[in-house]
């Protein structure tokens, strides 16, 4: 499952393309630095959307945390929306260019040893003709760090399924405006793509 992802695309480009969705965005906290992210990890603060607090067709941009603790501590990084009813409110949308997902290791030739702490193979997964993305979220407010959010996994997709058993619910822009709707059912968002919707490169 998905611990770390990845943003390169400028704030002024997600603007523009966001402006396509005619839904009005704010930055209540200014406008963020937004600087290219090569990669960011659970408990990193990065940006954001959601619906606006006092404007429900609105939407904000803000700086949170990715996870919140649970349970003995562990970090909250993706919650199952399997049958949950995910409230408007709570959703979120994490701008990215890409995710990473972590195979084991190609077996050694025959013959070779077995290295003993050989590191994992490493494959970044970005959308198909489109520059970035969003991964569907939700955040919450949480007594030790504050408001954080997590994002959501579903059934991998083919191009995901021969790397992990589940995949992060990837949303080209002319869904997510969907998953902003109070009026769309959560679960119609949470699907995996069509075969082909995913490119993909070995990094490691």
């Amino acid at each position: 499952m998905c611990n770390e992802a990845y943003r390169r695309t400028q704030i002024g480009q997600l603007r523009d393309d966001w402006h396509q969705l005619r839904i009005p965005l704010r930055f209540p906290e200014g406008i963020p630095n937004f600087a290219p992210l090569d990669g960011f990890r659970i408990t990193d603060r990065v940006e954001i959307l959601r619906p606006a607090a006092d404007a429900p067709h609105e939407a904000e941009m803000v700086t949170r945390r990715w996870s919140w603790p649970g349970p003995g501590g562990r970090p909250v990084t993706n919650v199952r929306p399997d049958g949950r009813r995910i409230a408007h409110a709570s959703r979120c949308l994490i701008p990215v260019d890409g995710f990473f997902e972590c195979t084991n290791p190609p077996a050694p030739p025959p013959g070779e040893p077995k290295p003993e702490r050989a590191p994992k193979s490493r494959w970044a997964f970005s959308l198909r003709d489109h520059p970035w993305f969003c991964i569907a979220g939700i955040w919450r407010s949480d007594a030790q760090v504050g408001e954080a959010w997590s994002m959501l996994p579903c059934p991998p997709g083919p191009d995901v399924a021969p790397y992990h058993h589940r995949q992060v619910v990837v949303l080209p822009l002319d869904r997510c405006a969907r998953w902003l709707d109070p009026v769309v059912p959560a679960a119609e968002r949470c699907q995996p793509l069509p075969a082909g919707s995913l490119q993909f490169r070995q990094v490691r």
